[in-house]
C-alpha cells in the first residue's frame, strides 16, 4: 500500500515557519512528507530539511519523494524525542524551524495489519516503531483492571472507562483478545445502546487510549517541548499540530512555562528566581482548518496549530 498522508493545516504551517532559503528545518514526524515537501521546495542548496520518524514506511515514502531535492535533506529513523541527539549525529548546533505534526498517519490507520483502526479485524499492534517488542495486545491482555481503567479514563477521556476494563479481564479469562475486531466488539458492549447510537465509533476513544500508553505519546511530547524551543535559532519558530485535547493541553501548558517561566510570587518587586522566558507564544488562539480544508480531508476536523517564536538572544542548541 502507498504511503498517503494528506498534510493538515500546510499552508497555515508553511507560513508561520517563515522558511528562510538557506535555513535548517526540522520535521520531527516525517510521515510522507507531505510538509517536508513544501520545506524542501522553498530552500536552496544551502539549506537542510531533517526528517525524523520512527516508522520505516514512512522513512522510504518520504526518501522516494524528497529525491527530488538531493543535497538539501537528511533523514533519520528515530523518535523526536531524540531530535537533539539526530542534530548533533549531523553537525548541526540549532534550527530555524521545527514542526511535529502528531498523533497517527492516515497510512498508519488505513493499513490494516498496523492494528490502529477499530474498523479492520486485525491483530493489536499499534507500534508507530516496528522494532519495539511490545504491542497492544500486552496491553489489553497483561494490564490489571485498575490499570485498564486508568488509561482508558485518561488517555481516552471515556466516562465508561471502568465497565471497558471490566468487559475486557472478563473477556480473557476465558481466551486472549488477538484482534482489533475482537476489543472494538468488547468496547461496543461495555457502552449502553443508547449512547453507541451518538457521535463516533464506540471504540475510538480506547483505541485512542491504548495507542497513547503504548507509544508513550504524551510523555514523548512533553520530553521534547523543552529541548526543541532551546535548539531553535533566535526567530526560530515551533509549530505543533495537535489532534486531541490531550495533547493541546500539553502543548499551550508548556509554550506558556517558556515564555514566562518566572516562578516568583506575583507581588514579588523583582524576579529572583532567574529564570528566562526562551521566547514567545505567537497563537494565543490555536489555528484551525478551513472549513474548505475539513470537507476535503474529515480527518483534519479535530486539528490545532500552535506556534511559538524563540526570542533573538543567544544561540540555538540545547542549553
Amino acid at each position: 500500500m502507498e504511503f498517503c498522508h494528506k498534510p493538515v493545516l500546510l499552508e497555515e504551517c508553511i507560513e508561520n515557519l517563515k522558511i528562510k532559503p538557506d535555513g535548517i528545518y526540522v520535521d520531527g514526524t516525517l510521515g510522507g512528507a507531505g510538509h517536508s515537501m513544501e520545506i524542501a521546495k522553498r530552500l536552496t542548496d544551502g539549506g537542510l530539511l531533517i526528517g525524523i520518524d520512527q516508522d520505516q514506511a514512512a522513512i522510504e515514502a518520504a526518501g522516494e519523494r524528497l529525491a527530488v531535492w538531493p543535497g538539501r535533506y537528511r533523514i533519520v529513523r528515530d523518535n523526536y524525542v531524540h531530535m537533539a541527539e539526530a542534530l548533533e549525529g549531523l553537525s548541526v548546533k540549532g534550527a530555524d524551524g521545527i514542526l511535529l505534526d502528531l498523533g497517527v498517519s492516515s497510512y498508519q490507520l488505513d493499513t490494516p495489519g498496523r492494528g490502529f483502526s477499530y474498523m479492520e479485524d486485525a491483530p493489536l499492534d499499534m507500534r508507530m516503531d516496528q522494532r519495539q517488542e511490545k504491542t497492544a495486545r500486552d496491553i489489553v491482555n497483561e494490564y490489571s483492571e485498575g490499570e485498564l481503567y486508568r488509561l482508558i479514563r485518561d488517555f481516552g477521556e471515556d466516562r465508561f472507562a471502568k465497565n471497558i476494563a471490566k468487559h475486557i479481564v472478563k473477556a480473557r479469562e476465558k481466551k486472549a483478545v488477538e484482534t482489533t475486531g475482537e476489543l472494538a466488539q468488547l468496547v461496543k458492549e461495555a457502552i449502553p445502546a443508547r449512547v453507541r447510537a451518538q457521535g463516533g465509533h464506540p471504540a475510538k476513544r480506547t483505541f485512542q487510549a491504548i495507542r497513547i500508553e503504548l507509544n508513550r505519546e504524551l510523555a514523548v511530547l512533553t520530553e521534547t517541548l523543552d529541548q526543541a524551543a532551546r535548539l531553535l535559532n533566535p526567530g526560530g519558530r515551533m509549530c505543533i499540530i495537535t489532534f486531541h485535547s490531550l495533547e493541546d493541553r500539553i502543548v499551550k501548558t508548556k509554550f506558556r512555562e517558556m515564555e514566562n517561566p518566572c516562578t516568583c510570587p506575583p507581588d514579588f518587586p523583582v524576579c529572583v528566581c532567574g529564570r528566562k522566558s526562551l521566547g514567545k507564544v505567537i497563537t494565543r488562539k490555536p489555528i484551525l482548518p478551513s472549513e474548505e480544508e475539513t470537507e476535503e480531508n474529515p480527518r483534519a476536523k479535530s486539528a490545532k496549530l500552535r506556534v511559538f517564536e524563540r526570542n533573538g538572544e543567544g544561540k540555538g542548541g540545547v542549553l
